[in-house]
Order: C-alpha cells, then structure tokens, then sequence
C-alpha cells in the first residue's frame, strides 16, 4: 500500500510547467504529459480495482463467518431443545472459535475498506485532473498557436522593416544614376555644339583690312617722298 501511495504522490506533484519550460514545442509536450498521466491513471485504477476486489473479498469473508456464528447459535438452541447438551456445547464451542475468527476478519475488513476507500478517493482526484488537463488543453494550445502567429508577424514586420530599408537604398542608388544620366546629357549637349564659323571669316576679314591699311599707308609715304 505505501508503494502506491508513493506512486501516486509522486503521479500528482509532477510539474508540468518544469516540463513545459524544457520543451521545445510546448504543445507536443502537453499531449505527452497527458498520455504519461492517462498511462499512470491507468495503473492506479488497476491498483485500486485490486484493493477495492481484496475489500469485497474481507467483507464476503466477514458475512460467511457472521452466517455460520448464527448457524451455530441455532444448532446449540435445536441442541438444548432436543435436551442434548453435549451436542449444543460442541456447537457453541464452535460458535466461539467463529466469533474469534469473526475479529480478525473484521479487522481485515475495515484495513481494506479504509484503503478502498483511499484509493478510490485518489483514483477520483487524479481523474478529475486528467480531465481537467483536458479542458486546459484546448486553451493553452490556442495561446501557444497565437504566440507563434505573433512571432510569424514579428519576422514579417521585420523582413518589412529590412525591405523599406532597401527601397530607401535603392532610390539613392536611382537619385545617383540620374545625376550620372544627366551629366552625360550634358557633356554630350556640350560635345555637339559647333563653332560659329563666321567668327572665323570675320576674324580673317579683320586682319586682312589692317594689312590693307598698312599697304596704304606705306603707298602714301612713297607718293609724297616723289613729290619732293
């Protein structure tokens, strides 16, 4: 019996909390703890079958031997009536020895009935948990599958976070490259202009109208050097 106390005792402290902050996925491991606790309330049921059938048995016991201490009674009683004394000692003599086995069983009754009843009480508490497990099953599976929802956006928001960080990235990249294009635009729009080409041929013109005055003037000098 304290073997199964013991058992039991230590079926019903187990901290699941402990387990769970060990696991890895929280909710594989309550459906494990559950199956662990249904296979341990399985071994106190048998167990308190076995102690339940020992109690049914001292109380079966009990009454035969309640039966026979009243049979005994009667046989001395027919006994004394059919005036045999002889007869109706031997059957109290018997009735004693009865009476006397009588005590002990009822001890033996009243242990089993009070650990019957131990066990019964047990076997119904841990029942009334394993049910209870159950309920709480269902919600604290849903908390698990809302945190990890959660977790899955927290990432997502992440990644976007990282995202706009590269759009932002990405149009200094394109800011970058139309400065570029239009630079070249504007060497090329400077490449292509053409020189005025008049500036050209007036500034041949222009020295070739100085040359003529010098000619002119060197013209004049020789025509007044004759007249004298």
């Amino acid at each position: 019996m304290a073997g199964i106390l013991k058992r039991f005792s230590d079926i019903m402290s187990a901290n699941m909390n402990a387990l769970l902050d060990k696991a890895e996925d929280p909710a594989k491991m309550i459906d494990q703890y559950l199956r662990n606790l249904k296979s341990d309330l399985d071994k106190v049921k048998a167990e308190t079958a076995a102690i339940m059938a020992e109690e049914t048995k001292a109380k079966r016991d009990l009454n035969e031997c309640i039966s026979e201490v009243d049979k005994m009674q009667k046989y001395a009683e027919k006994a004394v009536l059919a005036s045999n004394e002889a007869d109706a000692k031997t059957f109290l003599m018997k009735k004693a020895q009865l009476i006397e086995k009588q005590y002990e069983l009822q001890k033996v009754f009243d242990s089993a009935s009070e650990n019957a009843a131990k066990m019964k009480s047990m076997h119904d508490k841990l029942v009334s948990d394993v049910n209870d497990l159950n309920a709480r099953k269902t919600a604290i599976k849903a908390k698990i599958a809302v945190a990890k929802t959660q977790d899955k956006i927290n990432k997502i928001e992440a990644g976007a976070w990282g995202a706009h960080n590269n759009m932002s990235a990405f149009d200094r990249m394109e800011e970058k490259a139309d400065r570029m294009l239009d630079e070249a635009n504007a060497m090329a729009t400077l490449n292509n202009e053409k020189i005025d080409e008049t500036i050209e041929l007036k500034n041949q013109y222009d020295g070739q109208s100085k040359a003529d005055v010098e000619d002119e003037l060197t013209a004049l000098k020789n025509k007044l050097e004759a007249k004298k």
